[in-house]
């Protein structure tokens, strides 16, 4: 058996594509979910997709902060392959006070992200994780929340990006790196 140490980025984006489950019509009749939790339940292959995302972008980062909710299960373990601090994003309602906020349009609607502004001291090098690129508006939140507390965004690391979608060009001045495209 090959140790995540052995994988080849190439090697492990090839299993990562065997063990991500399209699911379709969900949550919505004609959207193509796409379920990682065959991933995470590999342990060799998750092992290697948190040290392949948290290397992605050169440091040093300070803080890692992960988008609700699945982005936390990946922001995470990146935050400790990295000794670095861990920062959740959450969905407007979910932290207590105070918090920063930020409103985003959405494809059918808005939404609101909120961060506690003293966990994210001013001059912190971020890094930003996810587990999809989509649409990028959320990702463009997190970046101007987290530089409203003062932080320095220096990039921004993500399992898959759904190149099919506008979420790469919303995020044009950031490296951006994901372990896959999907297209």
């Amino acid at each position: 058996m090959t140790t995540s140490q052995n994988i080849t980025d190439e090697k492990l984006a090839a299993r990562i594509e065997d063990l991500i489950r399209d699911v379709p019509d969900y949550p919505n009749p004609g959207v193509i979910f796409k379920d990682i939790t065959p991933l995470l339940a590999d342990a060799e292959a998750f092992a290697a997709t948190i040290k392949a995302m948290a290397h992605a972008i050169p440091g040093p980062i300070d803080l890692v902060a992960g988008m609700e909710a699945r982005g936390f299960i990946v922001a995470a373990p990146v935050a400790q392959e990295l000794g670095a601090g861990f920062i959740p994003i959450r969905k407007a309602g979910k932290l207590p006070g105070p918090v920063a906020h930020r409103d985003y349009q959405l494809e059918y609607g808005e939404a609101t992200v909120e961060v506690h502004p003293f966990t994210v001291p001013a001059g912190s090098r971020v890094l930003v994780v996810d587990d999809v690129l989509a649409t990028g508006g959320t990702a463009l939140a997190t970046i101007e929340l987290l530089q409203e507390c003062g932080a320095e965004v220096v990039g921004l690391s993500f399992l898959m990006d759904l190149t099919f979608l506008p979420g790469r060009e919303r995020l044009t001045g950031y490296p951006v790196n994901a372990l896959l495209n999907v297209g």
